[in-house]
């Protein structure tokens, strides 16, 4: 196992201090601990006004001989990936380095038989399932460009992200298991696939047996692996080469596709993992997000295995088949690290506590948050149901285009602070932001910005280098702008005050508010729509939907009905507002700006302190929308 975390407060602060006089020398002594075919000849080379940012220069590795080869020299017999099912009556599965190693270079080698090479995009819309993670690992193995899509998402999401692409192969699955729903994967993938004339063949896992159409371009995962060897070398890559692209709402109605480098990348997610979550040789870590979301792959796949860990993949959902499945699971594989979301803490935490306490958890060490800061009332519930208060919480604050967790608490080496997520990591350079731009010192609140690079930051947008540049570096020039708030205390720590955009994060998913509000407006009824969040108290945050409609509604349950199945179909079900209101007008400037301010307090019934509407074009239609409110 490879180790270089900071196991005492010395050992960080001398880090954090280093990282910050000498940025470059800094990630120089962690990258040389991975194999590389070829040394950089440059650590960094960046302007973030361009904005362009290239590590490791001239650097030739592959991720995966990091993730797999240099680990069977080792502990070729240590388990990699634990399995455990959605139904308990199918046995759980534990995959060995060696095995891990072998699947993967088979997997390879089916891609490569099929047509696959470097630099082709992959679509991989998938069950959570070992063949997901392989099919991730196979990808970079022959130097493909993965792109997860969630398996929760729609034919219509799902065809927009492979068009984006310009994807050459799909690999689905006929169906996956979530609680007790069968999700029919294939039926979405065929639908999406009428859209997309990119897609050369189909590769389909076997894993409900359920019925399926059948085209010509679709193969067997269990027919085309068995044709070929499990003897792959990996493809010698370039260290800004791109590994992935994983597609996050914006505010506008596209998806960014996100482009993640390859040795940057591995180089930062490692580090991470290891520091935050203070892994140990023979602990079994798990991390319960999806690999449809960047929190699977940095922190299932390529962050665990890359420093030699163990990492629990789950089929299921919290829920089933009931609510203490979590802790279940827990107990039966012994977890030492567990890593979730407030949301579902918050929604376990609503179940008797009996069904915590009647597992054995002793065996954690540490767990963490991720998704949107925690609130205090589940990070007591977490400390002390969970962790029996012997276990650090480590709130971790990162995004999809961060690539790794930069601002956390170390467990049990730096301190923590319920709803905060603490310090940055050695190497990360945060300040705080006023309006005009102006960094601010000391205890304060203002808009979060980083200013020097770290190796996993998102190289570009995939297509739109423009968009790249300006969603994250124009708006404050010689900063990346994350579109979040924060305050910061007398210590240091940070606390993530939301969102400054038009994103909302809804079960730690972020959500852009134009898509949805696209997807409304295709309804015939629907005039105009504006769709803001509101606190939840498990989501974290909900959608709250106002639409003009062109004329007056007889049956507005219907409209609501049809409006949230639009949106389900075009988006996916997490899309959904919970709540639809039908108004006369939207509160708007001189200008025709919506008013979301307006709104947000509206639904959160924050009715008091409304500002000053009287520069509206409208300002009667904020009382009729009070009054109306459902």
């Amino acid at each position: 196992m490879i180790d270089f975390a900071y196991r005492t407060s010395n050992d960080y602060l001398e880090a954090k201090e280093k990282a910050t006089d000498n940025p470059e020398a800094f990630w120089n002594e962690v990258a040389i601990t991975f194999d590389w075919h070829k040394p950089w000849v440059k650590v960094l080379e960046y302007d973030f006004h361009k904005p362009s940012v290239k590590w490791f220069l001239g650097g030739k590795l592959n991720i995966t001989e990091n993730c797999l080869d240099r680990h069977l020299k080792t502990q070729p017999n240590q388990t990699a990936i634990i399995f455990e099912p959605n139904d308990l009556s199918e046995a759980a599965q534990r995959i060995s380095y060696k095995e891990l190693h072998s699947r993967v270079c088979q997997a390879a080698n089916m891609l490569k038989a099929n047509g696959a090479k470097k630099g082709d995009r992959i679509c991989i819309y998938m069950p959570m399932v070992p063949e997901l993670a392989i099919a991730v690992l196979a990808c970079a193995r022959i130097g493909a460009i993965h792109s997860v899509v969630f398996a929760g998402f729609s034919a219509s999401a799902l065809a927009t992200r492979i068009n984006d692409a310009d994807c050459k192969m799909l690999l689905t699955a006929d169906g996956g298991y979530r609680g007790n729903k069968v999700t029919p994967l294939k039926a979405i993938a065929d639908e999406a696939l009428t859209q997309c004339a990119s897609i050369t063949h189909c590769i389909v896992l076997k894993r409900t047996g359920q019925n399926i159409a059948w085209n010509t371009i679709d193969l067997w995962w269990h027919e085309e692996i068995e044709k070929v060897t499990n003897n792959c070398p990996a493809e010698i890559m370039d260290s800004e080469d791109p590994l992935f692209i994983l597609y996050t709402s914006g505010s506008t109605g596209t998806p960014k596709g996100m482009v993640h480098s390859c040795g940057g990348y591995m180089v930062y997610t490692a580090f991470s993992f290891q520091n935050v979550f203070q892994y140990q040789k023979g602990d079994v870590y798990w991390c319960t997000a999806d690999i449809g979301w960047i929190t699977g792959h940095s922190y299932i796949i390529y962050g665990p295995l890359a420093v030699g860990a163990t990492t629990l993949m789950f089929e299921g959902v919290p829920s089933y088949p009931d609510y203490d499945r979590f802790w279940e699971v827990c107990a039966k594989h012994k977890v030492n690290q567990f890593y979730t979301a407030p949301t579902a803490i918050r929604a376990l935490q609503k179940h008797p506590s009996e069904l915590v306490s009647k597992h054995d958890l002793s065996s954690l060490k540490v767990l963490g948050s991720v998704g949107e800061p925690i609130n205090e009332e589940a990070w007591h519930w977490y400390d002390e149901h969970v962790g029996k208060k012997k276990c650090p919480i480590v709130d971790t604050w990162w995004q999809t285009e961060t690539g790794g967790i930069l601002i956390t608490s170390l467990a049990g080496v730096t301190p923590q602070k319920p709803t905060y997520a603490t310090l940055p990591m050695p190497g990360v350079q945060v300040v705080l932001l006023d309006n005009e731009g102006n960094e601010i010192e000391a205890e304060a609140e203002g808009i979060l910005a980083i200013k020097h690079p770290w190796p996993s930051i998102a190289r570009t947008i995939w297509g739109n280098h423009e968009r790249y540049k300006n969603v994250y570096f124009s708006a404050y020039p010689g900063y990346y702008f994350p579109g979040d708030g924060a305050l910061r205390d007398a210590q240091g720590n940070y606390r993530i005050t939301g969102r400054v955009d038009d994103v909302v994060i809804v079960s730690g998913h972020n959500l852009g508010t134009a898509p949805i509000e696209n997807a409304l407006n295709e309804h015939e009824s629907v005039v105009e729509s504006a769709v803001v969040g509101f606190p939840h108290d498990v989501k974290g945050n909900a959608l709250y939907a106002f639409v003009i409609t062109n004329d007056i509604i007889d049956d507005e349950e219907a409209l609501v009905d049809a409006l949230r199945a639009i949106v389900a179909k075009t988006i996916g079900p997490i899309a959904k507002p919970d709540c639809i209101q039908v108004v006369s007008g939207l509160p708007k400037t001189r200008s025709g700006k919506i008013m979301r301010r307006i709104l947000r307090k509206i639904a959160a019934d924050q009715l008091d302190n409304m500002g000053d509407i009287s520069t509206l074009l409208n300002p009667e239609i904020v009382e009729e929308i009070i009054k109306n409110k459902p």
